[in-house]
């Protein structure tokens, strides 16, 4: 991803928005449970109709330089908010990406984004893939014509912060609230933790969760489901050769790191891996196995593989589906308005 510093700092030099007295409020819950979020709405209060303004937003194709791809294009919320069946993302003009769609969801709890953490902050994330020439490929000037060209959006800007002005900033908070608003946390495992009804676990689905901590939670920290951290996980750099937090932070430690992904929803998720060189679960098991390519900043928890049984696996793979959120993919306050 591209960097954007320059136009990030400019941004927040804004003066802040009036708090509109009229607009009405809504709630951000924190699941039961779960630890406090990152990013909280401090400076950005969330309202019914900020939220709907994002979600119009991220729907909106009129954010591309072309006019035919949307955040929506590459996060699809029957895909937990991922691109399903495209290893990497597709952009203007058929223009091939180098890295898979991460799922959005949870987003609050990130402390940085993209596979390689070059952004820190949620309300500057969408910069990098509205900038990004082989994503949407335009620029905030272009974007604020278009929305003042049309005759509903300065009445939704005007709702949300009192006044029809449209610019950069406001535009990204509102992105914000919607994107701060994707919490998966409705899941049989979520259910199971909280004692709640749906929530009955297998015995096959139980040795899953005791195998899966035995393994994989150092990195796949419970309940989110990563801990956020950059790792190299042995996967062999393809012809691309993509480097990772080392594109980002140029440090020779940091080469072929890549962000932990949450294990949620990984039924609708597929490909996996930062460029989605796995198809199934199965591939992905098969990796931590046999396929570990060993290299200077190799994760040394993975320096003898993970190797499991037949009957672990089986149940290891049992247990990853009970952190599927249906609720969450069929809700329709995410959905596009058409």
């Amino acid at each position: 991803m591209y960097m954007m510093m320059v136009v990030a700092l400019g941004l927040y030099a804004c003066h802040p928005d009036p708090v509109v007295e009229a607009a009405k409020e809504i709630q951000f819950e924190i699941p039961k449970g779960w630890p406090q979020p990152v990013y909280q709405f401090e400076n950005n209060p969330l309202t019914v109709e900020g939220f709907e303004l994002g979600k119009k937003l991220f729907f909106d194709t009129r954010l591309s330089r072309t006019n035919t791809i949307s955040c929506g294009t590459c996060h699809q919320q029957f895909s937990a908010f991922a691109q399903i069946g495209h290893d990497v993302s597709h952009g203007v003009d058929d223009k091939i990406g180098i890295r898979n769609s991460p799922p959005l969801f949870n987003l609050n709890w990130h402390t940085r984004f993209f596979w390689d953490g070059g952004v820190n902050h949620l309300e500057v994330q969408p910069i990098n893939p509205i900038q990004n020439p082989v994503e949407m490929d335009e620029n905030f000037g272009n974007i604020i014509q278009k929305l003042k060209n049309d005759a509903d959006y300065p009445k939704r800007f005007a709702a949300v912060f009192g006044n029809d002005s449209i610019t950069s900033q406001r535009i990204l908070k509102t992105l914000a609230q919607f994107m701060g608003m994707l919490v998966s946390s409705h899941s049989k495992y979520d259910k199971y933790m909280r004692q709640e009804a749906g929530g009955e676990m297998t015995t096959a689905e139980l040795n899953g969760l005791q195998i899966f901590r035995n393994h994989c939670a150092a990195c796949h920290k419970e309940p989110l489901f990563s801990d956020f951290s950059f790792r190299n996980n042995g996967l062999k750099p393809s012809v691309v050769n993509d480097s990772g937090r080392g594109h980002v932070t140029l440090q020779p430690s940091d080469m072929y790191l890549f962000k932990v992904p949450s294990l949620r929803n990984l039924l609708y998720t597929s490909p996996y891996m930062h460029d989605g060189r796995f198809s199934t679960l199965e591939a992905v098991l098969n990796h931590y196995a046999t396929g570990i390519y060993s290299s200077a900043t190799l994760d040394p928890l993975l320096s003898n593989g993970i190797n499991l049984t037949p009957q672990e696996r089986k149940d290891l793979l049992a247990f990853l589906q009970t952190l599927n959120d249906e609720e969450f993919i069929r809700n329709k306050r995410f959905q596009e308005q058409r």
